[in-house]
């Protein structure tokens, strides 16, 4: 430890950090634009100037000046004050007065940090430079006329997110960042430079000159769009949710945010079901709320129990699955599946479909596996965080599946179940191995025996000990987890997805089930569909009831790492939509058979009495494996047929993404051309 005093406060810090990490460490405030704690320093923009003493007798850069023992430092002295009203008035000389029609207004460092440090003047009367804006997809708006040069954007694009498409031309005043050849940023993460961008020349293209942020109104909630669960804010004004940003969680998305999760916010209020449906003379009619449940009960009435059953979606949270499947079991109906894909999994131990690690446990592994799975794909924060262990540490990471373009070097063992075995070698002597199974593994008829053989290795390594477990399930669906969490998988005899699908039932409920094949449910099976969108499931349904998204609700979710999480409510339904619970508790009692829960509060005492997890909210204790028993399944069983991707396009995998036009756009600008260059 590295012992200093700063402005008169003494403070120890570790060997190695600078002036400015001391600084923050003493809780002393010292202005930057280039430094980010989570980039390399750059020390480009000169804000952070402070006064060392024993030290050259000029301001020095805290940002890149290490600290050192007895070191004497100060941040207000005349000398930095005077030194910091220079470097503002070099910052505005050429910075436009576009305050009035910036997006950035009332949330720009470059507006805070003049109106602290500045001089309040300007003796800059030439004329300003002028910079051609550069098209860098239909994400993110560029006005480089406003650009401070403080590289923030081309080292995260280039260190975080893996893709190097952006960089610097020219020096000095002629300067300007871009993309070296016009382009597209091909990065899922992409959006976060907005977010790094301290004035306004990278701002929102879809948000652009939407709301002032003084007019929004911020809720806490959670990510449901892929199953890492990042912590967010949807920013709503009036009924409307307008955005949507990371907030800072380091045990799970770090402050970053995947682009799907950030731009489909406009799939939000497009095809939503707002009011019941009920088929009649073959065709979708509106109805009222009792003639919907009506229609329900008539059905459920002449059906037996063995002979109904019920399928939840990617989205659906834990307290709409408690109240499915309490509803369910009072009609004595077993035929339960959240499994819509058809993914081998065990509920027997939470290890056996939990990302045991944790997140953040990547960042201690020594080698990684990764089998039928793309994380770049279905997980672009957890794939930043795989680079950044590859970045820090030179993990190897070895790849079986489809071959995929990932933003580190990947060792392909090969796209078959036999190369499993050569993953063995390349986790062979690593202290803490880590092996991260996708559904393209557990989602196939040898699913089973691919988990254990995976189970296999990761014990062959020594990732099975009491202090560490390496064996890693990564679910691409937010609401899987928390569901296999209750148990909503079929009881004795009871029917898969799949099979319910292809006419095993004469009653079908489907929550939020978009992803099943709904083309092979047969004329006969009557279908009712509760959610919020019209998507795959409500075109199949004879009844459909309009439920809430997850930012129109107060709800629980479980991370593909088994962390409970809660989202709140930033807006209302539209129209006579309802949250998802409170449908299901009103059709229990037309139905005869009603749910013992009025108000949210007793529904989650039942979630704690169902699974003590859920009383376990945003803290995820680590588990290591105490018990070496392997999942149900034969390692030796594993079939010959290879992998398959399991996400052909990233913009588009859920009904809000697939009802976003922004997310259309991306799909036309970057996956369509992926997949002509494939066929």
């Amino acid at each position: 430890m590295t012992k200093l005093t700063i402005d008169g406060i003494e403070v120890e810090v570790p060997a190695g950090a600078t002036v400015l990490q001391a600084a923050e460490a003493a809780g002393i405030e010292i202005p930057r634009f280039c430094y980010h704690e989570r980039l390399s320093i750059a020390g480009n923009c000169r804000m952070c100037l402070v006064e060392i003493e024993k030290a050259p007798p000029k301001p020095i850069a805290s940002c890149a000046w290490p600290a050192a023992e007895g070191m004497v430092v100060h941040t207000d002295s005349p000398m930095v004050r005077n030194a910091r009203r220079g470097v503002m008035e070099f910052l505005l000389i050429n910075h436009p007065l576009d305050c009035p029609i910036c997006d950035q207004g009332g949330e720009c460092d470059l507006q805070d940090q003049a109106l602290g440090y500045g001089a309040g003047r300007s003796r800059y009367e030439e004329n300003k430079r002028a910079v051609k804006d550069k098209n860098l997809g239909p994400l993110v708006k560029t006005v480089m006329t406003r650009c401070i040069h403080c590289t923030r954007c081309i080292r995260f694009i280039t260190e975080v997110a893996g893709v190097p498409d952006l960089g610097a031309t020219a020096r000095g005043e002629n300067m300007e960042v871009g993309t070296y050849v016009e382009k597209a940023l091909g990065s899922e993460l992409s959006g976060n430079i907005i977010d790094l961008c301290p004035v306004g020349a990278l701002t929102s293209k879809p948000y652009a000159f939407v709301a002032r942020s003084w007019e929004l109104s911020k809720t806490d909630s959670v990510d449901v769009l892929d199953a890492v669960g990042a912590a967010i804010r949807v920013d709503a004004r009036g009924p409307e949710v307008l955005r949507i940003l990371p907030r800072l969680n380091d045990d799970v998305n770090e402050e970053w945010l995947g682009d799907k999760s950030r731009f489909s916010v406009d799939g939000l209020k497009r095809r939503r079901l707002d009011r019941p449906w009920v088929r009649r003379d073959g065709k979708l009619a509106p109805a009222s709320w009792d003639e919907a449940f009506a229609a329900v009960a008539d059905r459920f009435a002449t059906a037996r129990p063995e002979r109904i059953g019920a399928i939840t979606g990617d989205l659906v949270d834990a307290e709409s699955v408690l109240a499915l499947r309490d509803l369910m079991r009072r009609l004595g109906v077993v035929n339960l599946d959240c499994r819509q894909r058809g993914e081998q999994l065990s509920t027997e131990r939470r290890d056996f479909y939990c990302f045991n690690s944790g997140i953040a446990g990547i960042d201690e592994a020594d080698a990684i596996l990764l089998i039928g799975t793309n994380p770049r794909r279905e997980a672009p924060v957890l794939n930043a965080r795989i680079r950044k262990r590859w970045l820090a540490a030179g993990s190897p990471v070895g790849l079986v599946g489809p071959a995929a373009e990932l933003t580190y070097p990947a060792r392909h063992l090969g796209d078959r179940p036999e190369a499993i075995a050569a993953g063995a070698a390349l986790l062979a002597g690593a202290a803490k191995p880590m092996v991260i199974l996708g559904a393209g593994a557990t989602a196939r008829p040898d699913g089973a025996a691919v988990l254990a053989a995976a189970w296999a290795v990761a014990a062959g390594a020594g990732g099975l000990r009491a202090d560490w477990h390496g064996f890693n399930l990564l679910h691409h669906a937010a609401g899987m987890t928390g569901a296999l969490d209750l148990g909503f998988v079929p009881g004795p005899r009871g029917k898969t997805a799949a099979e319910m699908v292809a006419g095993g039932v004469d009653v079908l409920f489907l929550l939020g089930a978009d992803a099943i094949d709904a083309g092979r449910i047969p004329a006969t099976t009557f279908v009712v569909y509760q959610g919020h969108h019209g998507d795959a499931g409500a075109a199949r349904a004879d009844v459909i009831l309009p439920g809430a998204a997850y930012t129109e609700k107060d709800a629980t979710y479980v991370n593909t790492e088994g962390r409970v999480q809660r989202g709140q409510r930033a807006v209302f339904p539209p129209g006579e939509a309802r949250e998802d619970w409170k449908i299901l508790r009103a059709l229990s009692a037309a139905l005869g058979h009603t749910l013992p829960y009025d108000d949210l509060d007793a529904l989650r005492a039942q979630l704690d009495q169902a699974n003590p997890v859920f009383g376990r909210v945003g803290f995820l204790p680590r588990f290591g494996c105490t018990d070496p028993t392997p999942p149900p399944g034969d390692a030796a069983a594993l079939g010959s047929a290879p992998f398959a991707v399991t996400i052909p396009d990233y913009y588009r995998t859920d009904p809000i993404s697939r009802a976003s036009p922004t997310m259309a756009e991306c799909s036309a600008t970057f996956a369509a051309p992926l997949a002509a260059a494939a066929e």
